[in-house]
């Protein structure tokens, strides 16, 4: 991983980050019956308004996380990897970036959520010290919600 560059996500990515976050979220689409929400969201809008970071690797768009700041805590939205790098540890290198982005914001633990029937990313985050603190329905996803400790 030495060559890829994590950066703050800019305008001129949102076309990156949007196509990065439909191929690793497509397969999903079978199983819960409906496009995941991260398929859903106006990149635009959240590169402008929070903090969207990219994996650049010589100039394409191969990894994306986003953080967003709320009155409950710090939530990571959004993690994706191209599935064509899927299996190099990208995903883990992110995670530890988000983590150490919230330490460095001064938060004292990280949220996230996965859909339910993510099974295997519920148990990749149970792995990585999250624990599961809700389940919920919101905007029609039945969403599961971890937090981790840091």
């Amino acid at each position: 991983m030495t060559d890829l560059v994590l950066r703050s996500a800019g305008a001129d990515d949102v076309k990156g980050i949007a196509e990065c976050v439909r191929l690793a979220y497509t397969p999903y689409i079978e199983r819960i019956g409906t496009p995941p929400g991260p398929m859903l969201g106006d990149y635009d809008e959240i590169v402008r308004n929070h903090r969207a970071y990219v994996v650049d690797d010589d100039g394409e768009v191969i990894g994306v996380f986003v953080l967003i700041e709320g009155e409950g805590g710090l939530l990571l939205d959004n993690i994706a990897v191209c599935p064509s790098r899927q299996g190099e540890g990208i995903g883990r290198w992110l995670m530890g970036h988000a983590e150490a982005e919230a330490r460095r914001l001064g938060y004292r633990h990280l949220d996230l959520y996965t859909h339910q029937l993510m099974t295997e990313n519920i148990m990749l985050y149970l792995r990585l010290g999250y624990e599961e603190i809700e389940r919920r329905i919101e905007c029609g996803f039945a969403r599961v919600y971890m937090r981790k400790r840091l």
